[in-house]
C-alpha cells in the first residue's frame, strides 16, 4: 500500500518538510557520487553504529568524522539506495506537511529530530554490540506517522494498492496497518544479525510521535480529528 496524496489541507508552507527532503536527496546524490570504497567509509562515519554509541567497540582503521553521539543526527540523512530514499521521501511528503502545519516550523524541527533520535536508540538497544551502521529517515518519519494517527486518523489518503489499483482509505487504517506490520516484522527479526530493515526504529519512532504530539501541537488542534479548519 503506497500513499500518494491526502485530502487534508494546510495553511503553512511546509518549508521544514521540503528542506528535509532536499537535504536527504542532496546527501544521497553526494553519497552515490563517491567511489564504492569511499561510499562505504562515508556510511560508517555518519551512520549510527550501536557498538560505538554504547562504547562496546572500536572499529579498527576507521577515522570517525564526528563523535558517535552525533551520528544519531547525521544518520537520518543517509539512505542505502534509490528505493530507500524515494519511499521515505514520499511518506514524509504525504504526512509531514500536516504535522508541520499543526506545530509550526520550529517545533516541527525539534519534534522530527527527537523522534529520529529516539527511533535510532530503540533499534540500537535491541543489539548494543552491533557494528552495522543504521541509516535512513524512516525512524523520524515514523514519529510523524504516530502523530498523524492521533490527530488525523479520519483524513482520506489516496493510495496505490498493487494489483487492486488506486483508491482512497482513512489515514488511520493506513497507519494502523503499517504499525501492525512493523510489530510483526520486528518480532520475526529478533535474533537476526547483519543488515536489513530496522523495524524497532520504526516502532520506537512511531511510539515517540504518539507520546510527543500533545506537547508539540498547537492547543486548538484536537486529537482524533481533522484539521481545525473546515473544508
Amino acid at each position: 500500500m503506497i500513499p500518494l496524496h491526502d485530502d487534508n489541507p494546510t495553511e503553512l508552507t511546509p518549508v521544514v518538510t521540503i528542506a528535509s527532503i532536499v537535504a536527504c536527496v542532496l546527501v544521497f546524490l553526494y553519497q552515490i557520487s563517491l567511489p564504492i570504497d569511499l561510499d562505504n567509509s562515508f556510511v560508517f562515519q555518519y551512520g549510527a553504529i550501536p557498538a560505538l554509541l554504547f562504547g562496546q567497540a572500536n572499529l579498527q582503521g576507521m577515522v570517525m568524522a564526528s563523535p558517535a553521539y552525533a551520528t544519531l543526527f547525521t544518520s537520518m540523512f543517509l539512505h542505502g539506495d534509490w528505493m530507500h530514499l524515494i519511499g521515505n521521501m514520499l511518506y514524509l511528503w504525504v504526512f509531514g506537511n500536516n504535522i508541520e502545519d499543526v506545530m509550526g516550523h520550529a517545533k516541527y524541527v525539534f519534534f522530527y529530530l527527537t523522534c529520529g533520535i529516539l527511533a535510532t536508540l530503540s533499534q540500537a538497544l535491541t543489539d548494543p554490540s552491533a557494528t552495522v551502521p543504521m541509516i535512513g529517515a524512516s525512524g523520524a518519519i515514523s514519529g510523524v506517522f504516530g502523530a498523524s494517527l492521533l490527530v488525523f486518523p479520519r483524513a482520506r489518503i489516496l493510495v496505490l494498492i498493487p494489483v487492486l489499483g488506486i483508491t482512497k482509505v482513512a489515514a488511520g487504517f493506513v497507519l494502523g496497518l503499517w504499525f501492525v506490520m512493523q510489530l510483526f516484522s520486528g518480532g520475526m527479526s529478533i535474533g537476526s544479525t547483519g543488515g536489513g530493515v530496522a523495524f524497532f526504529a520504526h516502532i520506537g519512532g512511531f511510539l515517540a510521535g504518539m507520546a510527543l504530539i500533545g506537547l508539540f501541537k498547537r492547543r486548538n488542534v484536537p486529537f482524533v480529528g481533522l484539521s481545525p479548519r473546515s473544508y
